[in-house]
């Protein structure tokens, strides 16, 4: 029989601010091809001049300040090539997705492109949400629960966001798949490579006091929680 792989695309943005209905506007995109979970090495990346000041608050986040920005392409100029690289696809994955897929969305109207499959869209944080209720659910938080290196992370980068991204996906979909195991050839190429392992050993959750507080609390607003059954 044979298996239908999934292909999905792992993205994320930088902006100026919070709300793309109020003049804020996209600087950075990311993202990474992954087929059936697993990152193929193909990826797409630009820096985009968003024609407008970038506030401090928002450069103490990801870096960027206009005038780093300026002369880079406008979104205009990027939006075929991103739109061609995310092509057919079964899921855009993004972390706090809605937020993403609003600010890409606004951008493509000002060009007078369609907006993204919505239908499409997987978001990380709500699937951190179901699994872990009451904990920190930020892609950091994550990271550091499931063990993945944020040695790389100072302020948010797009592309390296997708990179942790893509590990927390597929960690919260159920882990690696049994007989393959993900190496990277650099830090800088994502390349899967596949090798037989053996079974998957279970990866073990580390609980804080503060997230195990947390969850306390909320079974405490809960009715008979299943927890304490």
């Amino acid at each position: 029989m044979t298996s239908i792989l999934k292909r999905s695309i792992v993205f994320d943005t930088e902006t100026t601010g919070i709300d793309p209905l109020h003049g804020d506007r996209v600087i950075e995109i990311a993202c990474l091809e992954l087929d059936n979970d697993l990152p193929t090495g193909r990826q797409f990346h630009a820096l985009i001049d968003p024609e407008r000041d970038i506030p401090a608050d928002a450069t103490r986040v990801h870096g960027f300040t206009w005038s780093d920005l300026k002369g880079k392409p406008r979104f205009a100029e990027i939006a075929d090539a991103f739109l061609e690289f995310i092509g057919p696809v079964d899921a855009l994955i993004a972390h706090n997705a809605a937020f993403d897929f609003g600010f890409i969305d606004a951008e493509l109207a000002r060009v007078n492109l369609p907006s993204l499959d919505r239908t499409r869209m997987v978001d990380t944080y709500a699937l951190a949400r179901r699994r872990f209720p009451g904990m920190p659910n930020s892609l950091d938080a994550l990271c550091r629960r499931f063990e993945i290196d944020l040695s790389e992370r100072g302020t948010h980068n797009a592309l390296l966001d997708c990179r942790l991204l893509a590990d927390v996906y597929i960690e919260l979909t159920g882990g690696r798949q049994r007989g393959l195991t993900l190496e990277v050839a650099t830090k800088q190429a994502t390349v899967a490579q596949y090798a037989p392992v053996g079974e998957r050993v279970p990866h073990p959750m580390q609980v804080t006091d503060l997230e195990a507080a947390a969850h306390e609390r909320l079974l405490d607003r809960m009715k008979e929680p299943l927890w304490r059954s």
